[in-house]
């Protein structure tokens, strides 16, 4: 049964904290494992360890695991766009970005996912969904704005992270578009081994040589990415989705991009500008608009 937010038990809320700090925090580590882990490789390991917990899950809770043989073009298709170019936009938008300022262009994504839905589902575009998508587009505008003065250059690191919360949005609505009839956590892993496949290929292609001993400081920040972002954190999401709504468990990602951002000061020692606080806000703003009247619509459904 699901719940209404403020019935919710406090081991659920705990849960939600839990991967609240889990993925905020990740931002940092995700730069500090950069510094001395090659791209390529770096994004290969976390996808692995993903899929193997997911796997691992899949079958400890005995869900089928295997698609139709019919699905399988669509999940290699959602794979790309969900794991592998989201994965290596966002990580190549690290090395030229400060991870705080990463973290809020890369939660943009949820307002793709409305543009892209109403030119794909043909979702209509309510007052709400217009002025969160304006609310975070202004945010957008001053990061890059910001990073534009600062580089006196094309904001390339900005354009990095954008294709990267295009890439998942994209990768949404096609799953809205082409589901797959699969159990969630069992969709989750082959989206993690298809999409992962072509980034350890690459890995081995274009990082063997470049394989060095790394310090213990960039060993934890590797560990953390693949044992506690992409293990424990899915896991983590899809304990919250059996005890809650979907809208409900949606509302825990408003919080990432605080926590990625002053996470980010706590461990790099990060100062984000008045112009990244203010596209913070914004960018807060316009997911709490989509979001929260998500969440309200959901649970009148669920009182019918």
């Amino acid at each position: 049964m699901r719940h209404d937010p403020a019935t919710l038990p406090r081991s659920t809320w705990v849960l939600l904290t839990a991967l609240t700090l889990g993925w905020g925090f990740n931002w940092p580590m995700m730069k500090l494992a950069l510094a001395e882990v090659p791209l390529w490789t770096l994004r290969g390991l976390s996808v692995a360890a993903g899929a193997a917990g997911m796997f691992a899950i899949a079958a400890a809770t005995g869900q089928r695991v295997l698609p139709a043989r019919r699905q399988w073009p669509r999940l290699a298709i959602t794979a790309l766009f969900n794991v592998t170019l989201w994965n290596l936009l966002v990580a190549y938008g690290l090395t030229y970005l400060p991870a705080g300022r990463t973290v809020i262009l890369a939660y943009t994504m949820p307002l793709w996912v409305i543009l892209l839905s109403r030119i794909v589902l043909g979702e209509r575009l309510t007052a709400r969904r217009i002025l969160g998508v304006s609310l975070g587009m202004l945010g957008m505008a001053l990061l890059i704005g910001n990073e534009v003065a600062l580089l006196r250059t094309a904001p390339v690191g900005c354009l990095f992270v954008l294709g990267a919360a295009l890439a998942w949005a994209v990768g949404t609505v096609l799953m809205k578009r082409f589901p797959t009839q699969l159990p969630t956590v069992s969709f989750t892993a082959w989206q993690l081994l298809l999409g992962g496949a072509p980034v350890a290929l690459g890995a081995l292609a274009l990082d063997a040589g470049a394989w060095r001993p790394v310090s213990t400081l960039a060993t934890l920040a590797v560990l953390y990415n693949a044992l506690v972002a992409f293990v424990a954190c899915h896991w983590i999401w899809f304990m919250i989705l059996t005890r809650a709504s979907a809208g409900v468990s949606a509302l825990g990602t408003l919080m990432i991009p605080v926590v990625g951002v002053f996470s980010s000061m706590l461990v790099l020692g990060e100062r984000p500008t008045a112009q990244e606080y203010a596209a913070l806000i914004l960018v807060l703003a316009a997911l709490g608009t989509v979001l929260i009247r998500s969440q309200k619509s959901e649970l009148r459904g669920q009182t019918r």
